[in-house]
């Protein structure tokens, strides 16, 4: 979507916005326009939108009023994307191709908020639709906004790359496997980061053989699509500063290998490499708004197929690490592709932080559902700032527990680990198998985002699918902990 900014209204608009606070509509507004709004109980409460023609300098025009709230409450900015979103909603399909949005009654931040969650609800991903009936198709394609706030352009700017982000990290998680592969991924993320100043690096087969990456290459031995490392650098911030480092979960798609999963459902798992789609999503926003900070973001790519050279339940596997693996699951891979990719982050990059993401475990929607994402960490500083960041940005996560006790439920009778526990706390099992590859006490947290990747109803600003949970989280840790 397309955002300009004029100082005046524009000539030939069909569709001019309005937003207003609860219980009270917008100054000058036309009488037929009140009398429409009072008789649809319209009170300016979040989401309501109310639209109606009337004349204005000899033209008949669509105006649409969106309701923003209260003015002083505490969820202000979260309110205002809502309705934003609310506005995409309502005109993403109706025949209408730019909005005319009044800004003369907000603030810059306040503006800023309102498109972003214009923006993120318009996006849709129809590249593979062909037979879609004219009242289907998205017609609304710019915004322009006039009478902005002081500021309200220079606010966007600095927001809209974070938006560019979010829908980078939609569309890889949407994409199918037959297009998003280990291979494929690198290319698009080479395309996408092109000219921006960020350095991207690419582990081949080879390389990771060369660096003992067995645990990783186990997952990936099975398909015919090689597996790969991909990591994107960006300086932004003090030389010689180490850097925060994102780890992401890049499973392109997740059969369960050998331990093959139930065929219903399985085309989900094309989103099981949500985690590496939020990783370059974030390192995309970050760069595109010249973040002033050092920041790493790594992706282990596999695909997890159950051919002839699979791994089988059973086999023992070398972590880069050094540490050894007996396998007793082949669909707990994640955490095998993770434990490499961490260890080599570390040693690569020296990072001050680690952060990883991962759809890791189907338990931590039975503990949190869609709400949260699950957060794992061994240092309460981390955890406090990321929990503050997920409160602004609305990316929301919930403290998990961790410690020495279910250190024995991963424990093997012939390796140093097994990649499984048993039935209870699959989810702490699993940040404690990743916890092993931590060095040095490094504040490293893990975020579990299985059940906030995608969604099967339509949230404040997305729609059904994918919904780009992860990346405005790290953008604001960067914000809050290196920028401030």
């Amino acid at each position: 979507m397309n955002i300009e900014f004029s100082q005046s209204r524009p000539e030939g608009l069909r569709l001019i916005a309005q937003t207003a606070d609860k219980g009270k509509l917008p100054e000058g507004l036309e009488p037929a326009m009140k009398q429409g709004a009072d008789a649809a109980r319209f009170n300016g409460r979040v989401g309501q939108v109310f639209d109606g023609f009337v004349e204005r300098d000899g033209a008949v025009i669509r105006v649409a009023i969106a309701g923003a709230g209260d003015p002083g409450d505490a969820k202000r900015s979260a309110n205002l994307e809502r309705t934003g979103a609310a506005l995409a909603a309502k005109f993403q399909s109706a025949g209408v191709e730019k909005i005319g949005l009044d800004g003369g009654n907000l603030k810059a931040d306040e503006l800023a908020h309102l498109l972003m969650g214009l923006r993120l609800r318009n996006w849709r991903y129809d590249v593979y639709r062909t037979k879609m009936k004219d009242e289907q198709k998205i017609t609304l394609k710019s915004v322009v906004v006039f009478n902005p706030p002081e500021g309200g352009e220079a606010a966007w700017s600095a927001a809209e790359p974070v938006a560019e982000g979010v829908e980078f990290t939609r569309e890889l998680v949407t994409e199918p496997a037959n297009a998003i592969y280990p291979e494929s991924f690198v290319e698009r993320c080479q395309a996408r980061f092109d000219g921006t100043g960020a350095e991207l690096i690419v582990l081949d087969e080879t390389q990771m053989h060369e660096l003992g990456m067995g645990a990783l290459l186990g997952v990936g031995q099975g398909s015919m699509r090689e597996s790969r490392i991909l990591a994107i650098r960006w300086n932004g911030g003090k030389q010689g500063e180490a850097p925060l480092a994102f780890v992401g979960k890049g499973v392109t798609f997740d059969t369960g290998g050998i331990s093959i999963k139930p065929g219903p459902g399985m085309e989900d798992m094309k989103w099981d490499m949500g985690g590496g789609g939020a990783v370059a999503g974030g390192m995309l926003a970050l760069v595109k708004r010249k973040a002033k900070a050092n920041v790493v973001g790594v992706i282990g790519l596999v695909e997890n197929m159950p051919d002839g050279a699979a791994q089988r339940p059973g086999d023992v596997v070398t972590s880069m690490s050094g540490q050894t693996i007996e396998i007793l699951n082949t669909d707990a891979e994640g955490r095998l592709v993770l434990c490499d990719a961490l260890h080599w982050t570390q040693k690569e990059f020296q990072p001050a932080r680690v952060v990883d993401f991962a759809t890791l475990t189907g338990a931590i929607i039975v503990s949190l559902g869609h709400e949260h994402a699950g957060v794992f960490s061994n240092n309460d500083e981390l955890w406090s700032d990321l929990d503050k960041a997920g409160k602004t940005s609305g990316d929301s996560v919930w403290r998990m527990p961790m410690g020495p006790a279910y250190d024995k439920l991963i424990e093997s009778p012939i390796a140093d680990m097994k990649n499984i526990g048993g039935k209870a706390a699959g989810s702490i099992t699993a940040a404690q198998f990743l916890q092993r590859f931590i060095m040095d006490d490094t504040p490293w947290a893990h975020v579990d985002i299985a059940g906030t990747v995608w969604t099967d109803k339509a949230g404040a600003t997305w729609d059904k699918g994918a919904s780009g949970f992860g990346v405005r989280l790290m953008d604001q840790l960067v914000a809050d902990t290196i920028e401030r």
